[in-house]
């Protein structure tokens, strides 16, 4: 195992001191936004990594003289989003990070599922979270069979045509895919080449256990976030774990994002850790920082520091015991 970050956390900083910055820091491994649909991305410039073999190559020289390797691309994104517009610069943001992960030989995309609306008449994005009224079935319904499914049999056709055999979809609260269930459901109609972006942050304030989840997903997850995530259980007994007030209001909140080791101490992680050698995940495991207390610089040293002495980096000998 490697320990990598999401450099989107450094956006005011150009690649090269985003990269010393990490290095520095022993982190080996890089996940770069290959941008949204409106936003142009800091660290790369898709044109120039797609207009030849040298735009590639003078890219990959910047991590490889660092000791450093890209994770993957990311495009986090809405695609299926009822607005024409807003879906197509998704989309087209999608393809254009797939041809750039093609020729910078990156395998693994990360984006979202997306959520479409609840008609072909919508605007916005409708999240469906219990089956009555009887209409919200009918919205899934919609949402599955006429948006979400035909969408992403076509990029991951595309997908696959461009070498990216693993779209990591991050299982977010708002979009169609937001647990283990969704992600089994579109992987069962569209293939393997859907899988998971694995951030436990999303998923262990809704009562999940991120090991556990993880030894359930098996081959099936395709890259991993660190991120941890404080659970309110005094509100939580009250009001329950959804929660739609603003991150800023923390103490009234249900959860609270956190640096790792912030949320949940070592045993957990450690299981974390554990279930992933289970499974045989033998990648990087990127740092996200999002956490209202700490400076980036100091909330990704943390994370670093917390998480270097537990990742298993050798391979295991034979069983001399046994």
């Amino acid at each position: 195992m490697k320990l990598g970050a999401c450099t989107w956390l450094f956006s005011d900083l150009t690649l090269d001191d985003t990269l010393d910055l990490l290095a520095g820091m022993g982190i080996e491994g890089a996940e770069i936004n290959c941008g949204v649909e409106k936003d142009k991305p800091a660290h790369i410039d898709p044109g120039a990594v797609l207009r030849g073999k040298k735009g590639a190559r003078d890219y990959l020289s910047k991590f490889e003289r660092r000791g450093m390797h890209i994770t993957a691309l990311n495009c986090s994104a809405n695609a299926v989003h009822p607005d024409k517009a807003v879906a197509k610069a998704a989309a087209d943001c999608f393809e254009r990070t797939v041809l750039t992960a093609e020729r910078l030989g990156v395998p693994t995309v990360v984006t979202f599922s997306g959520t479409p609306g609840g008609s072909s008449r919508d605007a916005t994005p409708n999240w469906v979270t219990c089956p009555w009224p009887d209409e919200y079935l009918s919205i899934l319904k919609y949402q599955w069979d006429d948006v979400l499914v035909p969408y992403w049999e076509k990029a991951a056709k595309f997908a696959r045509d461009h070498g990216v055999t693993r779209i990591a979809l991050e299982l977010h609260p708002g979009f169609c895919v937001y647990n283990l269930d969704t992600l089994f459901r579109l992987r069962g109609r569209v293939g393997d080449a859907i899988g998971a972006n694995f951030d436990p942050s999303h998923l262990m304030w809704n009562g999940v256990d991120p090991a556990a989840a993880i030894l359930r997903l098996g081959d099936a997850l395709f890259g991993m976030h660190a991120k941890d995530v404080y659970v309110n259980e005094d509100y939580i007994k009250l009001n329950g774990c959804n929660d739609n007030k603003h991150y800023e209001n923390v103490k009234e909140r249900a959860w609270t994002f956190r640096t790792v080791g912030y949320g949940h101490g070592e045993e957990l992680w450690k299981r974390v850790i554990s279930a992933l050698a289970t499974i045989g995940f033998d990648g990087t495991i990127d740092i996200e920082h999002e956490d209202l207390f700490m400076s980036r610089r100091e909330g990704l040293r943390h994370a670093a520091e917390f998480l270097k002495p537990m990742l298993i980096r050798e391979r295991p000998e034979d069983m001399w015991w046994a």
